[in-house]
């Protein structure tokens, strides 16, 4: 994956190393989640944030193979 350096604000910087921490995530990672996040409701206005949320948590256990089949009543 290509990395490009780039200028932000401190205030942004300090908000995701807090909650970086807190999710056991580094700062760069936390602004890249955050930016994912962003990317899908600006494309997806109509989606709350828990239904993209979810989508993400459910494409990231797809990828780790932990899928289980949903059985219709």
């Amino acid at each position: 994956m290509a990395t490009a350096s780039i200028r932000l604000d401190q205030e942004l910087v300090d908000k995701a190393t807090i909650m970086a921490k807190a999710l056991s995530r580094t700062a760069p990672k936390q602004i890249e989640h955050w930016a994912k996040i962003g990317a899908i409701m600006e494309d997806n206005p109509e989606l709350s944030y828990e239904f993209v949320k979810q989508a993400i948590i459910a494409k990231a256990e797809k990828e780790m193979g932990q899928l289980e089949s949903y059985q219709f009543d």
